[in-house]
């Protein structure tokens, strides 16, 4: 989780707190983020199944999009990305990606409409690409207003509706996937009930200054505790969730990486999206390779970037892989070729020159706990 930085890093609206609560800071997308607290990433991982965790992802990229007079911000975005954008209903949000001419994925977002506006959120690492790249294709069409010094929390677990319902009762009824404006300790927040864990909870956007005092009111709830980038890795991991850069890019296509159920069935048949004959050319004839869960025998854990072999022919890579805390045990996610691909095969995963045997499983690895209704 961390990297060698280029510049001097950015540091996000909690800086100054993560330093009084003993973070391990590090170098992650251009910013100094906590990789964990003192409890470690093992207890943090357990907090947010068990009870609740808050993660500062303020570092993510927030742009807001509005339509000028004459046209639809959400046909414009359907410009560039395959995701159903049109078909979306006021405080309902969607993931998708940004596509390039090969179908290679340039980046993952999530978007929401609030009614008037599209709310965008990217990648950290890309979002300064993204922001370039939605310039080009949509300045004719939409504001593109970047919102990049706005805080933006995640309280993830079972119990985040319990505290978040102590500031703002309403949210208790929101389901998976939708968003509303809400007043939490005065500030006019957008909070939509989703994240990057696998379990229940929320994404809070929050005015810059209106970051840390929020974040300090919800840590000092019994059920809250905060949470560093290590279990957000480990919970997503467990969660079969894909990250940015590793587990898909530009050369992976949303078909490849198990993602075709983002793209909406007219947008499959009608396209109009970068890199949509690709696309569409795979979900009729099948994709050449395909991610897949694997689960290694015993303690060794395959980091990104390990061979999958059978009876010693490479059929594909590790992505993704790490302990999982839930299950006391090593997974991991890779991409191998499809004709090989089926649950239950049995490969081989090459770690330090040595063959460990493994088996190819469905995932996600821990169930998906998203409320619904």
């Amino acid at each position: 989780m961390t990297e060698v930085p280029a510049s001097p890093l950015k540091r996000t609206p909690l800086y100054a707190l993560h330093k009084e609560l003993g973070a391990r800071l590090v170098p992650f997308a251009g910013y100094e983020m906590p990789v964990q607290y003192p409890t470690g990433i093992l207890v943090e991982h357990a907090q947010t199944r068990n009870a609740c965790g808050l993660f500062d992802v303020s570092h993510m990229g927030q742009v807001r999009l509005t339509a000028k007079a004459g046209h639809n911000a959400a046909k414009a975005l359907e410009t560039l990305v395959p995701g159903d954008i049109a078909g979306l209903q006021p405080g309902q949000q969607r993931y998708t990606q940004f596509t390039n001419d090969s179908g290679g994925i340039l980046d993952d977002l999530m978007v929401t409409s609030t009614g008037d506006h599209l709310q965008l959120v990217v990648n950290a690492a890309c979002k300064d690409a993204d922001l370039a790249h939605i310039q080009t294709g949509l300045s004719s069409a939409c504001e593109i207003e970047p919102m990049f010094s706005r805080g933006l929390l995640a309280l993830q677990g079972p119990q985040a509706v319990t505290v978040l319902s102590r500031f703002a009762p309403q949210v208790a009824a929101m389901k998976f996937m939708t968003g509303a404006f809400v007043m939490i300790e005065g500030a006019r927040c957008y909070v939509t009930r989703s994240g990057y864990t696998g379990c229940d909870g929320y994404e809070i956007s929050t005015p810059a200054d209106a970051a840390d005092p929020i974040a300090r009111k919800l840590l000092g709830h019994p059920e809250v505790k905060p949470i560093g980038l290590g279990a957000r890795d480990s919970l997503r991991l467990e969660a079969g969730l894909c990250l940015y850069g590793h587990d898909i890019d530009t050369t992976t296509t949303p078909v490849e990486a198990v993602l075709l159920w983002s793209i909406g069935k007219e947008r499959r048949a009608q396209g109009g999206f970068p890199g949509a004959a690709v696309v569409q050319k795979q979900i009729a004839e099948g994709s050449p390779r395909k991610r897949v869960g694997l689960l290694p025998e015993g303690k060794a854990i395959a980091r990104e970037g390990a061979e999958i072999a059978i009876a010693g022919k490479v059929l594909g890579t590790v992505t993704s892989g790490g302990f999982a805390p839930t299950l006391g045990r090593a997974i991991a996610m890779g991409y191998v070729e499809r004709s090989q691909s089926a649950n239950g095969t049995k490969v081989e995963l090459i770690v330090r020159g040595k063959p460990v045997p493994a088996e190819i499983v469905p995932m996600p690895f821990v169930k998906h706990a998203y409320y619904r209704g």
